[in-house]
């Protein structure tokens, strides 16, 4: 689906404020989350003896602070900025197990998603890719599906049978597997756009600027990884 934490009926149910989102005042709330996460993510790329051991409880605390956003809107001022900070030091951890195994790795990855990101936002403004109904439809359930493969290899790999065929391997089907999700990915950017331009239309409160800030960042994070896992593979099959 699209990023969870954006849904008009978000924007709809919190119409009503003194305070309202801003279009500006989200781009602000995203500088001060990035921030946040990139001075975390260099801590822990400078620091991997006091963050590795910490990786499995900051990536529960980042998955945790996620979810309760999604039903306490009014807490994600506070929820975002510890989840900028916890995601900083999980992203930092394994940017870093991924660039001492394909040196130059990491800087490609940060490219690549910058790039998508402006490639789609210039797309949503000049009107060539649009959320339209059907779009939605296809972005949701593709994410979905992704969201079911990786559950079930998570537990393949807690149970010890094995792993999820091809997500993992370079192969040119494993490959593809990865363009594809990327491109989802990618895809629900376009769908935030809108929400987020909605939220301002309709004057949503302040604290959902907060709230939308975080929705991009979630994508963009799940972007980036994906983006490492793609390199990875091309550099595997080099």
């Amino acid at each position: 689906m699209s990023n969870p934490l954006l849904k008009d009926s978000v924007f709809q149910s919190t119409a009503s404020c003194n305070e309202v989102m801003t279009m500006s005042g989200t781009i602000n709330k995203s500088i001060i989350l990035w921030i946040l996460l990139v001075v975390s993510a260099f801590y822990s790329w400078t620091h991997p003896g006091v963050t590795i051991p910490l990786l499995l409880p900051t990536s529960i605390g980042a998955f945790v602070l996620a979810f309760v956003s999604i039903f306490k809107k009014t807490a994600t001022p506070f929820l975002s900025p510890l989840y900028a900070l916890c995601e900083g030091l999980v992203l930092g951890t394994v940017s870093l197990y991924f660039e001492k195994s394909y040196p130059g790795i990491v800087v490609n990855a940060i490219l690549s998603t910058i790039c998508v990101l402006f490639c789609m936002l210039a797309s949503y403004k000049a009107g060539i890719l649009k959320a339209t109904p059907g779009f939605q439809k296809t972005v949701i359930f593709s994410t979905l599906a992704i969201a079911f493969v990786y559950i079930a290899d998570l537990i393949l790999n807690v149970f010890g049978v094995g792993k999820f065929p091809y997500i993992h391997d370079s192969s040119t089907l494993g490959i593809i597997i990865s363009i594809v999700i990327v491109a989802v990915a990618s895809f629900n950017l376009i769908i935030d756009f809108d929400l987020i331009e909605k939220g301002a239309h309709n004057s949503a409160p302040k604290y959902m600027e907060w709230y939308s800030a975080l929705s991009l960042m979630i994508t963009l994070v799940w972007l980036y990884l994906e983006m490492l896992k793609l390199l990875s593979k091309l550099n595997r099959k080099d």
